[in-house]
């Protein structure tokens, strides 16, 4: 399979005086050496930040970071985390050491946000935070200045076309930021070589729909091509019966599910119980009359495995490979 090529998608915040939260001194107070690819200048989410020297403090606020990090061996750089970190997502030694790092918190509220004060994540005197939360965004905690780095398919502009393509750069963008080139090129090939490996043949083409059920009723959203759902799908050798839409998420009814009548279901879930979520779509008036639905090809997959764009995806399109096996 051949990854498009994008224009590298930086992580940054908005240009701070590093020098403020002890990340640089001045001539006279220090004498260690300056490191030798420093300073790093990095854009994420329309914003730029400077780094001197890589972040040895990082407080995590958003799990999709982790993997990234992971693959770079620098997990041990985060002293504090906040929010859910589901262990299906991690091997044993990522989840170790995920498990070393002191939680903060994990209260969210009703839409799924986290709850966590200025205050609590300030006190870990971070010289880097990961994930942007309502009341810590880039501008209040540039007030303190502390960087924010935000995955740039979690920005408000998006990505225009997400691909495994974008995951590579980001590998790349977090080698420069930590100075872990070589450990990030290394991280590329693997992801490459396995993106390739579990590609489904272009000869034969089911249909499929990625959807986010909300358990207990209420709205279905479905996933269009500003959505990594759309090269996963693709790799696996499913046609996304909503690549017509051009939109990362939005909502669908049955109606329109009926419509378009998917031979595959993919159903995203940040749950414990996936035959709910799976009874949230079959237990629909008329949802028997699907395809997906009479045949079984019901799949609840937890969240990240799909969105957002991370080495977490490769694993996702092996599971999907493994429930569908050839028939895409």
């Amino acid at each position: 399979m051949t990854l498009r090529r994008t224009p590298l998608i930086g992580l940054a915040a908005a240009s701070l005086l590093l020098a403020g939260c002890g990340l640089a001194k001045s001539d006279e107070e220090s004498s260690a050496p300056v490191a030798e690819n420093f300073p790093v200048t990095v854009t994420n989410c329309g914003a730029e930040v400077a780094f001197d020297r890589a972040p040895e403090r990082v407080v995590m606020l958003k799990s999709a970071a982790v993997p990234y990090l992971a693959s770079l061996g620098v997990l041990d750089r985060v002293v504090a985390r906040g929010g859910e970190y589901p262990r299906a997502y991690y091997d044993d030694e990522t989840w170790a050491a995920l498990e070393r790092i002191p939680a903060l918190t994990g209260k969210t509220d009703a839409s799924g946000h986290l709850l966590i004060s200025k205050e609590v994540v300030i006190d870990q005197e971070p010289d880097l935070v990961l994930g942007e939360v309502d009341n810590l965004n880039r501008d209040t905690l540039g007030a303190a200045r502390i960087p924010l780095l935000e995955e740039p398919a979690m920005c408000a502009e998006g990505l225009a076309e997400p691909g495994y393509d974008d995951v590579a750069d980001q590998l790349r963008t977090y080698g420069e930021v930590f100075d872990r080139p070589e450990q990030a090129a290394a991280a590329v090939a693997k992801l490459e070589k396995q993106v390739a490996d579990l590609s489904a043949s272009p000869e034969k083409k089911r249909t499929a729909a990625v959807l986010f059920p909300t358990v207990g009723g209420g709205v279905t959203y479905a996933y269009g091509t500003k959505s990594m759902a759309q090269p996963q799908l693709e790799a696996a050798g499913f046609t996304n019966v909503f690549e017509d839409t051009a939109e990362r998420v939005f909502e669908v009814t049955l109606e329109e599910l009926l419509e378009r009548n998917p031979d595959v279901l993919i159903l995203l879930h940040s749950t414990d119980d996936p035959d709910a979520v799976a009874q949230t779509i079959t237990d629909l008036p008329g949802a028997g009359s699907l395809t997906a639905v009479r045949n079984d090809d019901v799949m609840p997959l937890l969240f990240n495995f799909v969105e957002p764009p991370s080495p977490l995806n490769v694993r996702g399109l092996e599971l999907i490979r493994e429930r569908f096996g050839d028939d895409g």
